[in-house]
């Protein structure tokens, strides 16, 4: 098992990377396309608004941007509990993903809340 990262760049990073090695694994078919680009769009988006954020000229640009990362993180929660519900991927890899999506959704929410209280 390997040790949790605490650095939130990084660790949606290595999510992202993670959520297209998944679609490796879709069936090549409507459902499976369908699916596949959404979880891209939105498994990446994640991280890049993530970075995005970071760059910010305020406190307020800070928080929308980590808005938006947060709102990317749970469409993606969606589509991997989806493809979970749907058998449409038989590994344990996809409960994993689903465990790591909450996860950053949990710690977005902190952060949006922390920094809301600083304004």
């Amino acid at each position: 098992m390997q040790p949790k990262i605490f650095d939130i760049r990084e660790r949606s990073f290595i999510f992202s990377t993670k959520i297209i090695q998944l679609t490796y694994f879709l069936p090549r078919n409507l459902s499976g396309n369908a699916i596949g680009n959404q979880i891209v769009r939105s498994g990446c988006s994640v991280g890049a608004n993530i970075e995005e954020a970071q760059n910010s000229c305020s406190r307020k640009e800070f928080i929308h941007g980590m808005t938006i990362a947060l709102k990317e993180a749970r469409e993606t929660n969606y589509w991997l509990r989806l493809i979970e519900k749907t058998d449409t991927i038989i590994e344990n890899s996809v409960k994993d993903l689903v465990n790591e999506s909450e996860e950053l959704i949990k710690i977005l929410i902190t952060i949006v809340k922390k920094s809301k209280i600083e304004i």
